[in-house]
């Protein structure tokens, strides 16, 4: 009997090793993710910065609407 005890010991230890390997790729990915996030937010504001220029630019050549 201690036969199908150390096979279902080794299912086992095999399903933790790759829990063990898919909590290191969500760790990863997750980092990927924010770094992602980070680098979204800086082109936003640089987007928002040429609109404000196009704006002041578009205003300096009587372009643009008198309204903001």
């Amino acid at each position: 009997m201690s036969e199908p005890d150390n096979l279902t010991l080794v299912f086992l230890r095999r399903i933790g090793e790759k829990v063990d390997r898919l909590i290191d790729d969500v760790r990863e990915l997750k980092g990927r993710v924010t770094a992602v996030g980070e680098n979204l937010a800086g082109v936003h504001r640089r987007i928002d910065r040429l609109e404000l220029r196009v704006d002041r630019i578009e205003r300096r050549l009587d372009l643009a609407d008198a309204h903001p």
